[in-house]
């Protein structure tokens, strides 16, 4: 009998301490937010894509909607171990310190894992490649090898995955609270995507956008040949801001280097389409930044901070 009650009384102390360290383990949780893994989200448009989502702190607690972030390259976004280069942006953290600090409203992070292999087909603008030289449509064949599915990736977001997200989480799912961000290649579709679906994207973050689609290696003719396309599709694409807001940035080291001509002419084109620079646009030149996870990771404030500021 006395065992059986000395075994009672450990259990219970067991269960009370647990119980304690459940409740911090929460609280921890809670603070940093939370993180939600779909490994294959259903799809009629591209392969199923592993989708990995970040509700902020106080979301579990209250009845608040927030806005949502679009990211590529998901599995880069949060933890190293997930990343494909050992390196991650730490968005979550971003976006901690500046909700702490007031400089950015709480929002939802929808992160969409690359398709690996076929990430260059998947974020290369099609309009762009049906425009485009021979010489680019050359290049973009042999580093793409397959069709282009930039489309089909852009009905995915809009038509499957941005309503799954609006119904299963408490979001504000208008226009001005729907952002979408990536680098590189991922910079590209972004500016592709609020080009393309204006009604849905009021922001988009461009990172080391990589202008010159494939190679960056081309003479100064083939390059104003390109500059060319891009000119004619943001005049009739992507129009006058109309209330959207985009950023764009870049280094000067490594990839980022070959960025500058191509950047300095986007700016003038979008000056002369009504984009006013520090209202609708922002460009930020890193210097010293190269083409990579720690280097877009050191300046996400700047990104989140300008396209996330509090507002009505």
């Amino acid at each position: 009998m006395i065992i059986s009650g000395l075994c009672r009384f450990v259990a219970a102390v067991a269960l009370a301490l647990f119980a304690i360290l459940g409740s911090a383990a929460e609280a921890k949780k809670s603070a940093g937010g939370r993180f939600i893994d779909l490994p294959a989200v259903a799809s009629a448009q591209i392969a199923p894509p592993h989708v990995s989502i970040w509700l902020p702190p106080g979301y579990d607690r209250g009845r608040k909607r927030y806005g949502v972030v679009y990211m590529h390259d998901g599995q880069n976004l949060f933890f190293a171990t997930k990343s494909g280069f050992g390196k991650a942006w730490e968005v979550d953290k971003s976006l901690l310190r500046l909700i702490a600090a007031t400089q950015a409203e709480p929002v939802i992070i929808v992160g969409i894992w690359n398709p690996g292999a076929a990430r260059s087909r998947q974020y290369y603008p099609q309009a762009i490649y049906a425009a485009a030289p021979a010489f680019a449509k050359a290049e973009a064949d042999r580093q793409n090898k397959g069709p282009i599915s930039s489309d089909a990736y852009l009905k995915f977001l809009t038509g499957e995955l941005k309503p799954m997200i609006d119904r299963q989480y408490r979001t504000r799912a208008d226009r001005d609270h729907t952002t979408i961000i990536g680098s590189s290649m991922g910079g590209l579709i972004s500016l592709y995507a609020i080009a393309e679906y204006p009604q849905i994207f009021g922001a988009a973050g461009c990172l080391s956008t990589h202008w010159p689609l494939s190679n960056p290696v081309m003479t100064a003719a083939q390059r104003d040949e390109m500059l060319a396309v891009w000119d004619t599709y943001l005049t009739e694409r992507l129009g006058a801001p109309d209330g959207r807001r985009i950023w764009f940035d870049h280094g000067d080291k490594t990839l980022d280097g070959f960025y500058g001509p191509w950047q300095s002419a986007i700016d003038a084109k979008l000056v002369r389409i009504g984009w006013q620079p520090g209202r609708d646009v922002s460009t930020r030149v890193y210097e010293g930044a190269a083409h990579d996870e720690e280097s877009w990771a050191a300046r996400l404030d700047d990104v989140f901070g300008w396209l996330l500021a509090p507002h009505e």
